[in-house]
């Protein structure tokens, strides 16, 4: 009784203070089983879901910088999304039981694409005795001829 209590409380404050963003989970169209690698990824769905971006001062990362091949854009962000609202956006649909290294993330306040670098599904508190967030480190995405077809505008042209 006391877990789903908590759960709903910080269901409540994600969606308080954070923020409608599109998670777009990927799809493999070419595997290498060898390699274990993609070199056709392709993204078709897309799921609003309320995440709370845990570092508000600003992206993370290297930032901006001049290497030997141009200028490079490293910004990286924390976000916390609930892990039961995961499981009934995207899982219901997906069949996915967390959020995956490689997937999107559509950013509406500054129109960018971050892809997942990291889901910290096994911190080392648990609030009752069990976890309720997922914690996700994602990086501005760089594309490379990856198909994102979801048939939302917004995210399709996202690059226009």
């Amino acid at each position: 009784m006391e877990q789903r209590l908590i759960e709903d409380l910080i269901i409540e404050s994600i969606r308080i203070h954070g923020i409608d963003m599109w998670y777009m989970p990927r799809k493999f169209g070419a595997l290498d089983d060898l390699l274990n690698e993609d070199d056709l990824p392709y993204y078709d769905d897309a799921y609003m879901i309320e995440m709370y971006v845990k570092n508000v001062e600003g992206f993370e990362g290297d930032g901006d910088f001049l290497s030997k091949f141009g200028l490079q854009i490293r910004d990286s962000m924390t976000l916390t999304i609930s892990m039961r609202k995961f499981s009934e956006y995207v899982g219901a649909h997906d069949a996915q039981v967390r959020p995956k290294e490689g997937d999107l993330i559509f950013f509406p306040l500054n129109r960018k694409v971050f892809e997942v670098q990291h889901v910290e599904h096994e911190s080392i508190f648990y609030q009752m005795g069990a976890l309720q967030t997922y914690d996700i480190r994602v990086e501005l995405f760089e594309y490379s001829n990856e198909v994102i077809r979801t048939g939302i505008q917004e995210l399709d042209s996202w690059m226009d």
